[in-house]
This record gives C-alpha cells, sequence and structure tokens, in this order.
C-alpha cells in the first residue's frame, strides 16, 4: 500500500490524489460495486493531463500498485469483480478537451474522459453526429471503448466507429495506434484490441472517432401481430436492400411495460433523406400488410420519446437486485429466444446480428441463468453477465466463456500489462 508521503510528492495541479475517507460518496457507492473488499481503495487519483497519467502510471509500476481504472464509473459494476482492495482507483473524467474536430473530413478527436453526451452536442453545432448509443448517457469516450458498450446500428459498431486512440502502457509510456500516426503498436489493431479490454491492458487516453452528418429525415416502426409472421418478415427485411438505422427484436416484457403491444414486436427506424425514408417505410408497409402485421409509425417528437423510453427500459435495472446481461445467438434464432423468456424478463435483440440485451428479474436463480446460457451457447452465441449483486457473481463466472482464447489472452496481457497491475480480475477468466 501507497505511503502518504509518496502520494504526496506525486501530488500536483494536474494530479488530484483524495483519500478514500474524503472521497465523494458517490464515487464510493460505484467503486465498493466492482471491489468485494470491505476496504475497496485506500486513494482515489484524477490526472488532468496525458503527462500526469503517464507520471502515476510509472509509479504504481515501480511499485506494483495495482489500479481499478475507470472513467466516470457507471460501468464499474460490469464484469467481473475484484476480490481484494487496490491501492488506487484511477479515473480519467477530468481528460476531457475535445483536442480537434476536421468538420470536412469527418473526424474528431477528444480525451478520454470527454462525455458521448458533450462530444454530440459539439458535433451537432455542425450537423454531425456519432451514430452510437449507450447504456448510460453520462460515459466517458474511454469508458466506451473499455467496455465496448454501444448498440450495433446501420453504421457497424464502435471497433467500425474508432479511427485511432492514444493510451498510456502500464509502464507509464505513452502509445498511439491508428488515426494520423504511421504504424500500430506491436503489430495488432489496438482499436480492435481495446474495445472491450475493460482497461486491462493501458489507459486509454484520447479516442478520435469517425462522424456522420445528421440525416435530413427520421421515422420509427414498431411491428406487431402473429409472432411467426413477424419472424418470416424479419427474414425478409434483412435479405432485402432496405437500410434500417436499426432493426430490433423486442420481448414481450418490453412491447407490455411500452404500451405497443402484448406480444413479440419488432421495431425499425429509417433515418436518410426524406424521399428514401418514405420509400422504404412503404415497402415494408406492403410486406406488413401482406402477413397481416400491425404498423404503428413514430415521427418527430413521439419518435424521440419512444427511442428515448426503449433506451432507459434496457439501461436501468428494474431494482438494484436485477439481473443486466448482454447475449448474443444466431439471428435465426433470435425470434424463439425472446419467446422462450417469461414476461417478467426483458429482452431486445438486433435482428441481423443477434446481439442482445437481457434483463432478468431479481428472483431468478443461478442455476436458472445458466440454462439461459447454455440455451445462447447452443445457438453459437453467449450471456455475459453485466450487473449483478455482488454474491450472485460470486456463485456464477460472469463471463461464461467456453472459447480457446485464453491462452492467447493471457499472452497478450503479458505483453501489455507484465505485472498485471491494471484491472486484475475484472476480465475473463481473471484477467
Amino acid at each position: 500500500m501507497p505511503s502518504t508521503s509518496v502520494l504526496e510528492n506525486l501530488a500536483t495541479t494536474d494530479l488530484e490524489i483524495t483519500p478514500w475517507d474524503r472521497l465523494d460518496a458517490d464515487w464510493q457507492k460505484r467503486i465498493e460495486k466492482a471491489i468485494t473488499s470491505p476496504n475497496p481503495a485506500a486513494y482515489f487519483v484524477t490526472p488532468h493531463t496525458p503527462d500526469a497519467l503517464s507520471r502515476i502510471l510509472t509509479e504504481a509500476y515501480n511499485q506494483a500498485w495495482p489500479i481499478l481504472t475507470c472513467g466516470n464509473g457507471s460501468k464499474l459494476s460490469w464484469g467481473g469483480l475484484m476480490p481484494d482492495s487496490v491501492p488506487l482507483v484511477l479515473s480519467t473524467h477530468k481528460l476531457n478537451r475535445i483536442l480537434d474536430h476536421a468538420v470536412g473530413d469527418l473526424t474528431v478527436t477528444a480525451e478520454a474522459g470527454v462525455k458521448l453526451a458533450d462530444l454530440q452536442a459539439h458535433l451537432a453545432q455542425h450537423h454531425q453526429y456519432i451514430p452510437l448509443h449507450p447504456a448510460y448517457p453520462e460515459t466517458t469516450l474511454g469508458g466506451l471503448v473499455a467496455t465496448g458498450d454501444t448498440w450495433r446500428e446501420r453504421y457497424g459498431g464502435l471497433r467500425d466507429m474508432v479511427l485511432g486512440i492514444s493510451f498510456v502502457r502500464s509502464d507509464g509510456k505513452l502509445a498511439k495506434a491508428g488515426g494520423r500516426v504511421v504504424k500500430n503498436v506491436a503489430g495488432y489493431d489496438m482499436m480492435k484490441l481495446f474495445s472491450g479490454s475493460y482497461g486491462t491492458l493501458g489507459v486509454i487516453s484520447q479516442v478520435t472517432f469517425r462522424t456522420y452528418p445528421i440525416p435530413e429525415d427520421s421515422a420509427t416502426l414498431v411491428i406487431t401481430g402473429n409472432t411467426d409472421e413477424i419472424a418470416k418478415l424479419n427474414q425478409t427485411l434483412m435479405s432485402s436492400s432496405l437500410t434500417p438505422n436499426f432493426a430490433d427484436l423486442l420481448s414481450s416484457g418490453i412491447t407490455q411495460k411500452l404500451h405497443i403491444g402484448e406480444n413479440l414486436a419488432l421495431i425499425l427506424q429509417f433515418r436518410s433523406i426524406a424521399p428514401s425514408v418514405a420509400t422504404q417505410i412503404q415497402q415494408v408497409e406492403s410486406l406488413a400488410a401482406s402477413l397481416k402485421l400491425k404498423i404503428q409509425q413514430y415521427r418527430q417528437n413521439d419518435e424521440i420519446e419512444l427511442c428515448d423510453r426503449l433506451r432507459s427500459l434496457m439501461r436501468v435495472p428494474v431494482s438494484p437486485q436485477a439481473i443486466t446481461c448482454k447475449i448474443g445467438v444466431t439471428p435465426t434464432a433470435a425470434v424463439d429466444f425472446l419467446q422462450s423468456l417469461k414476461s417478467s424478463h426483458w429482452g431486445i435483440i438486433h435482428a441481423s446480428s443477434g446481439v442482445g440485451r437481457l434483463h432478468l428479474q431479481p428472483e431468478i436463480k443461478t442455476h436458472q441463468v445458466r440454462q439461459i446460457r447454455e440455451t445462447c451457447q447452443n445457438h453459437q452465441g453467449f450471456l455475459t453477465i453485466l450487473e449483478a449483486p455482488a454474491n450472485f457473481k460470486k456463485q456464477i463466472d460472469p463471463w461464461g466463456y467456453p472459447g480457446n482464447a485464453i491462452a492467447f489472452m493471457q499472452k497478450i496481457k503479458q505483453q501489455f500489462d507484465p505485472k498485471s497491475i491494471l484491472s486484475p480480475g475484472r476480465f475473463i477468466d481473471g484477467i
């Protein structure tokens, strides 16, 4: 454990170091969700510059101090639990500058602590945006990349949006990849490697994203009716030339909560120039009519309200004891999977990728979650527990990874973090 005198010598105007007993109560609660020890941490460290971030990591590396890294801490409860207290919790939320916005080139570079919502507000002034919708609106760019937290849409997923990153290695050295730099680090595709790494490979200091023009027109369709016919429509749409911004299947638990139906539903959003949106809606209406399905169309404020309600529903657990999971199945199995859920559980699956989110009620047992995980795996998918009470995660592996890449992941971890000081235990197999 670091001595007070050592940390006092490190503290400067660009590096805040706060003892645990003087830390804000909200931060304490977030950190306590990630560390099961009665005394989670000794100090909370907040660098304001990349240089300050480098200095504290250099000292931690030299002293072999384990560090829990985060942005705003909104997803510290995701992933594996850290069983032991840590000397330092490091947050990058004060690295919060927008560094460069090349409007004509459709790129933007910002520090890791910038909130995505704030960056979107800046881009909107230039009629641009990044088509990403994370679980938490207050998420920082670094936290967004580190957890891979986004919903796949027409433009792809998070990895398709990131052009470059800068990060500080576990030994305090600054590294860059992608963007305008000449070559990658160690031959790896660092943007993909760091996406979903949960802060175990390095601490992201800045990110470069591609941006897109805000579409001229937008409309969202909710399609309800016979489940078999919805499945047919979904398969037809996925093989058609239509280009929805997103196409998601909703379980009955969600449709009932949103008051848009009693059974499974398909929700589509089209965003483009007005003639394209109108033409695509007309095609969907024709297909739905042939299958005797009902369509509700939402535009402007009604559309914004519906999408906000849906995202809020999938973001906020029904209670602190509820279980939130990220899931995946083959797209052709998505309808049957959602139909198998009790209406008290909520599920949403992206129609073309089969990746989705699942909220399970607090009364569910670990063996039932294992059964759902087995169902996902039988359909070439997965179930990862994101949020759950600590006691629940102690009884069941949050990751449940059945693949054969553990040895390779451990090798990568050894290369990037040889002393295993960065968020130890949060990733698969305790990495």
